[in-house]
């Protein structure tokens, strides 16, 4: 399964995933999943760094190509007040972004 897929699953079933990004292992609930300068990117909340849980929950932007060993966990995730659905940023460039509907 490519990256893609994979978070496209992720974000239709609303799980977590766990990654490695910039030497870094984490878990992230992705929230969206849209393109930016011909690439694809996905702004998902950070829910741990090198294992740990973070103190101040974060909404980061990941490119794609910088993700490694990414894998969906069992562990669901709530769609989190930091992620802002109509943000302009999103505007004609969403691929697939999570719903409230799901899971």
């Amino acid at each position: 399964m490519t990256n893609n897929q994979l978070l496209l699953e992720a974000i239709a079933l609303k799980k977590c995933v766990t990654l490695v990004y910039n030497n870094v292992l984490m878990k992230l609930a992705p929230h969206v999943l849209y393109s930016k300068h011909n690439a694809v990117f996905t702004d998902a909340v950070i829910l741990e760094k090198h294992g740990l849980a973070g103190h101040n929950k974060k909404l980061g932007a990941f490119h794609l190509s910088g993700l490694n060993e990414l894998q969906l966990t069992d562990q669901p995730f709530e769609i989190d007040a930091l992620f802002k659905p109509a943000a302009e940023k999103y505007a004609g460039v969403t691929l697939f972004m999570v719903s409230a509907d799901a899971g």
